[in-house]
């Protein structure tokens, strides 16, 4: 073995960063000694313990049931904060569509208002019916509220009382 002593000299203080007060003759500061030491390893043999191995199974099973716990959680708590963000989106869907149903409504009932329809007809030049223009078509039983069919013929028309 072959140990070796280094001793630092005043060339070395040129390297360092510190100016250098005092000279002291050719040895400044401690020597550094290093001494090579060879260690061979390769006939150590790790011992298996059977209870540390066992010991480290069940930790490993437990971090395991803790990890899925814990995701089962993460993975409910994220869906409900889902639907609560898709119920918001239906209902404000669903107060679109009552405001929407609410103007067709209101335009509905305008457009079935007969003064309104009175004048746009005048508007567009026609006129009420004379008298004798309109014929009123009954069923042939007699029942105003049963559905009724005409049928036309050579010789006019025909109304055909539809029963069931």
């Amino acid at each position: 073995m072959a140990a070796g002593v280094l001793y630092p000299t005043m060339q070395d203080t040129g390297e360092w960063s510190g100016p250098v007060s005092q000279a002291r003759g050719m040895f400044m500061g401690t020597p550094e000694i290093y001494i090579p030491k060879r260690i061979d390893n390769s006939r150590v043999v790790r011992v298996v313990d059977p209870k540390r191995r066992r010991e480290m199974f069940s930790f490993g099973i437990t971090l395991c049931v803790l990890f899925l716990m814990v995701m089962v959680y993460l993975l409910q708590h994220l869906s409900a904060i889902e639907y609560g963000y898709r119920i918001e989106k239906a209902k404000t869907d669903l107060s679109a569509v009552v405001e929407s149903n609410r103007e067709l409504k209101l335009e509905e009932s305008s457009l079935k208002n007969l003064a309104r329809i009175d004048v746009e007809a005048r508007k567009l030049g026609m006129v009420p019916p004379a008298a004798g223009q309109v014929q009123m078509i009954e069923s042939g039983n007699g029942d105003g509220a049963a559905p009724v069919m005409a049928k036309a013929n050579p010789s006019g028309i025909m109304v055909v009382s539809i029963q069931q």
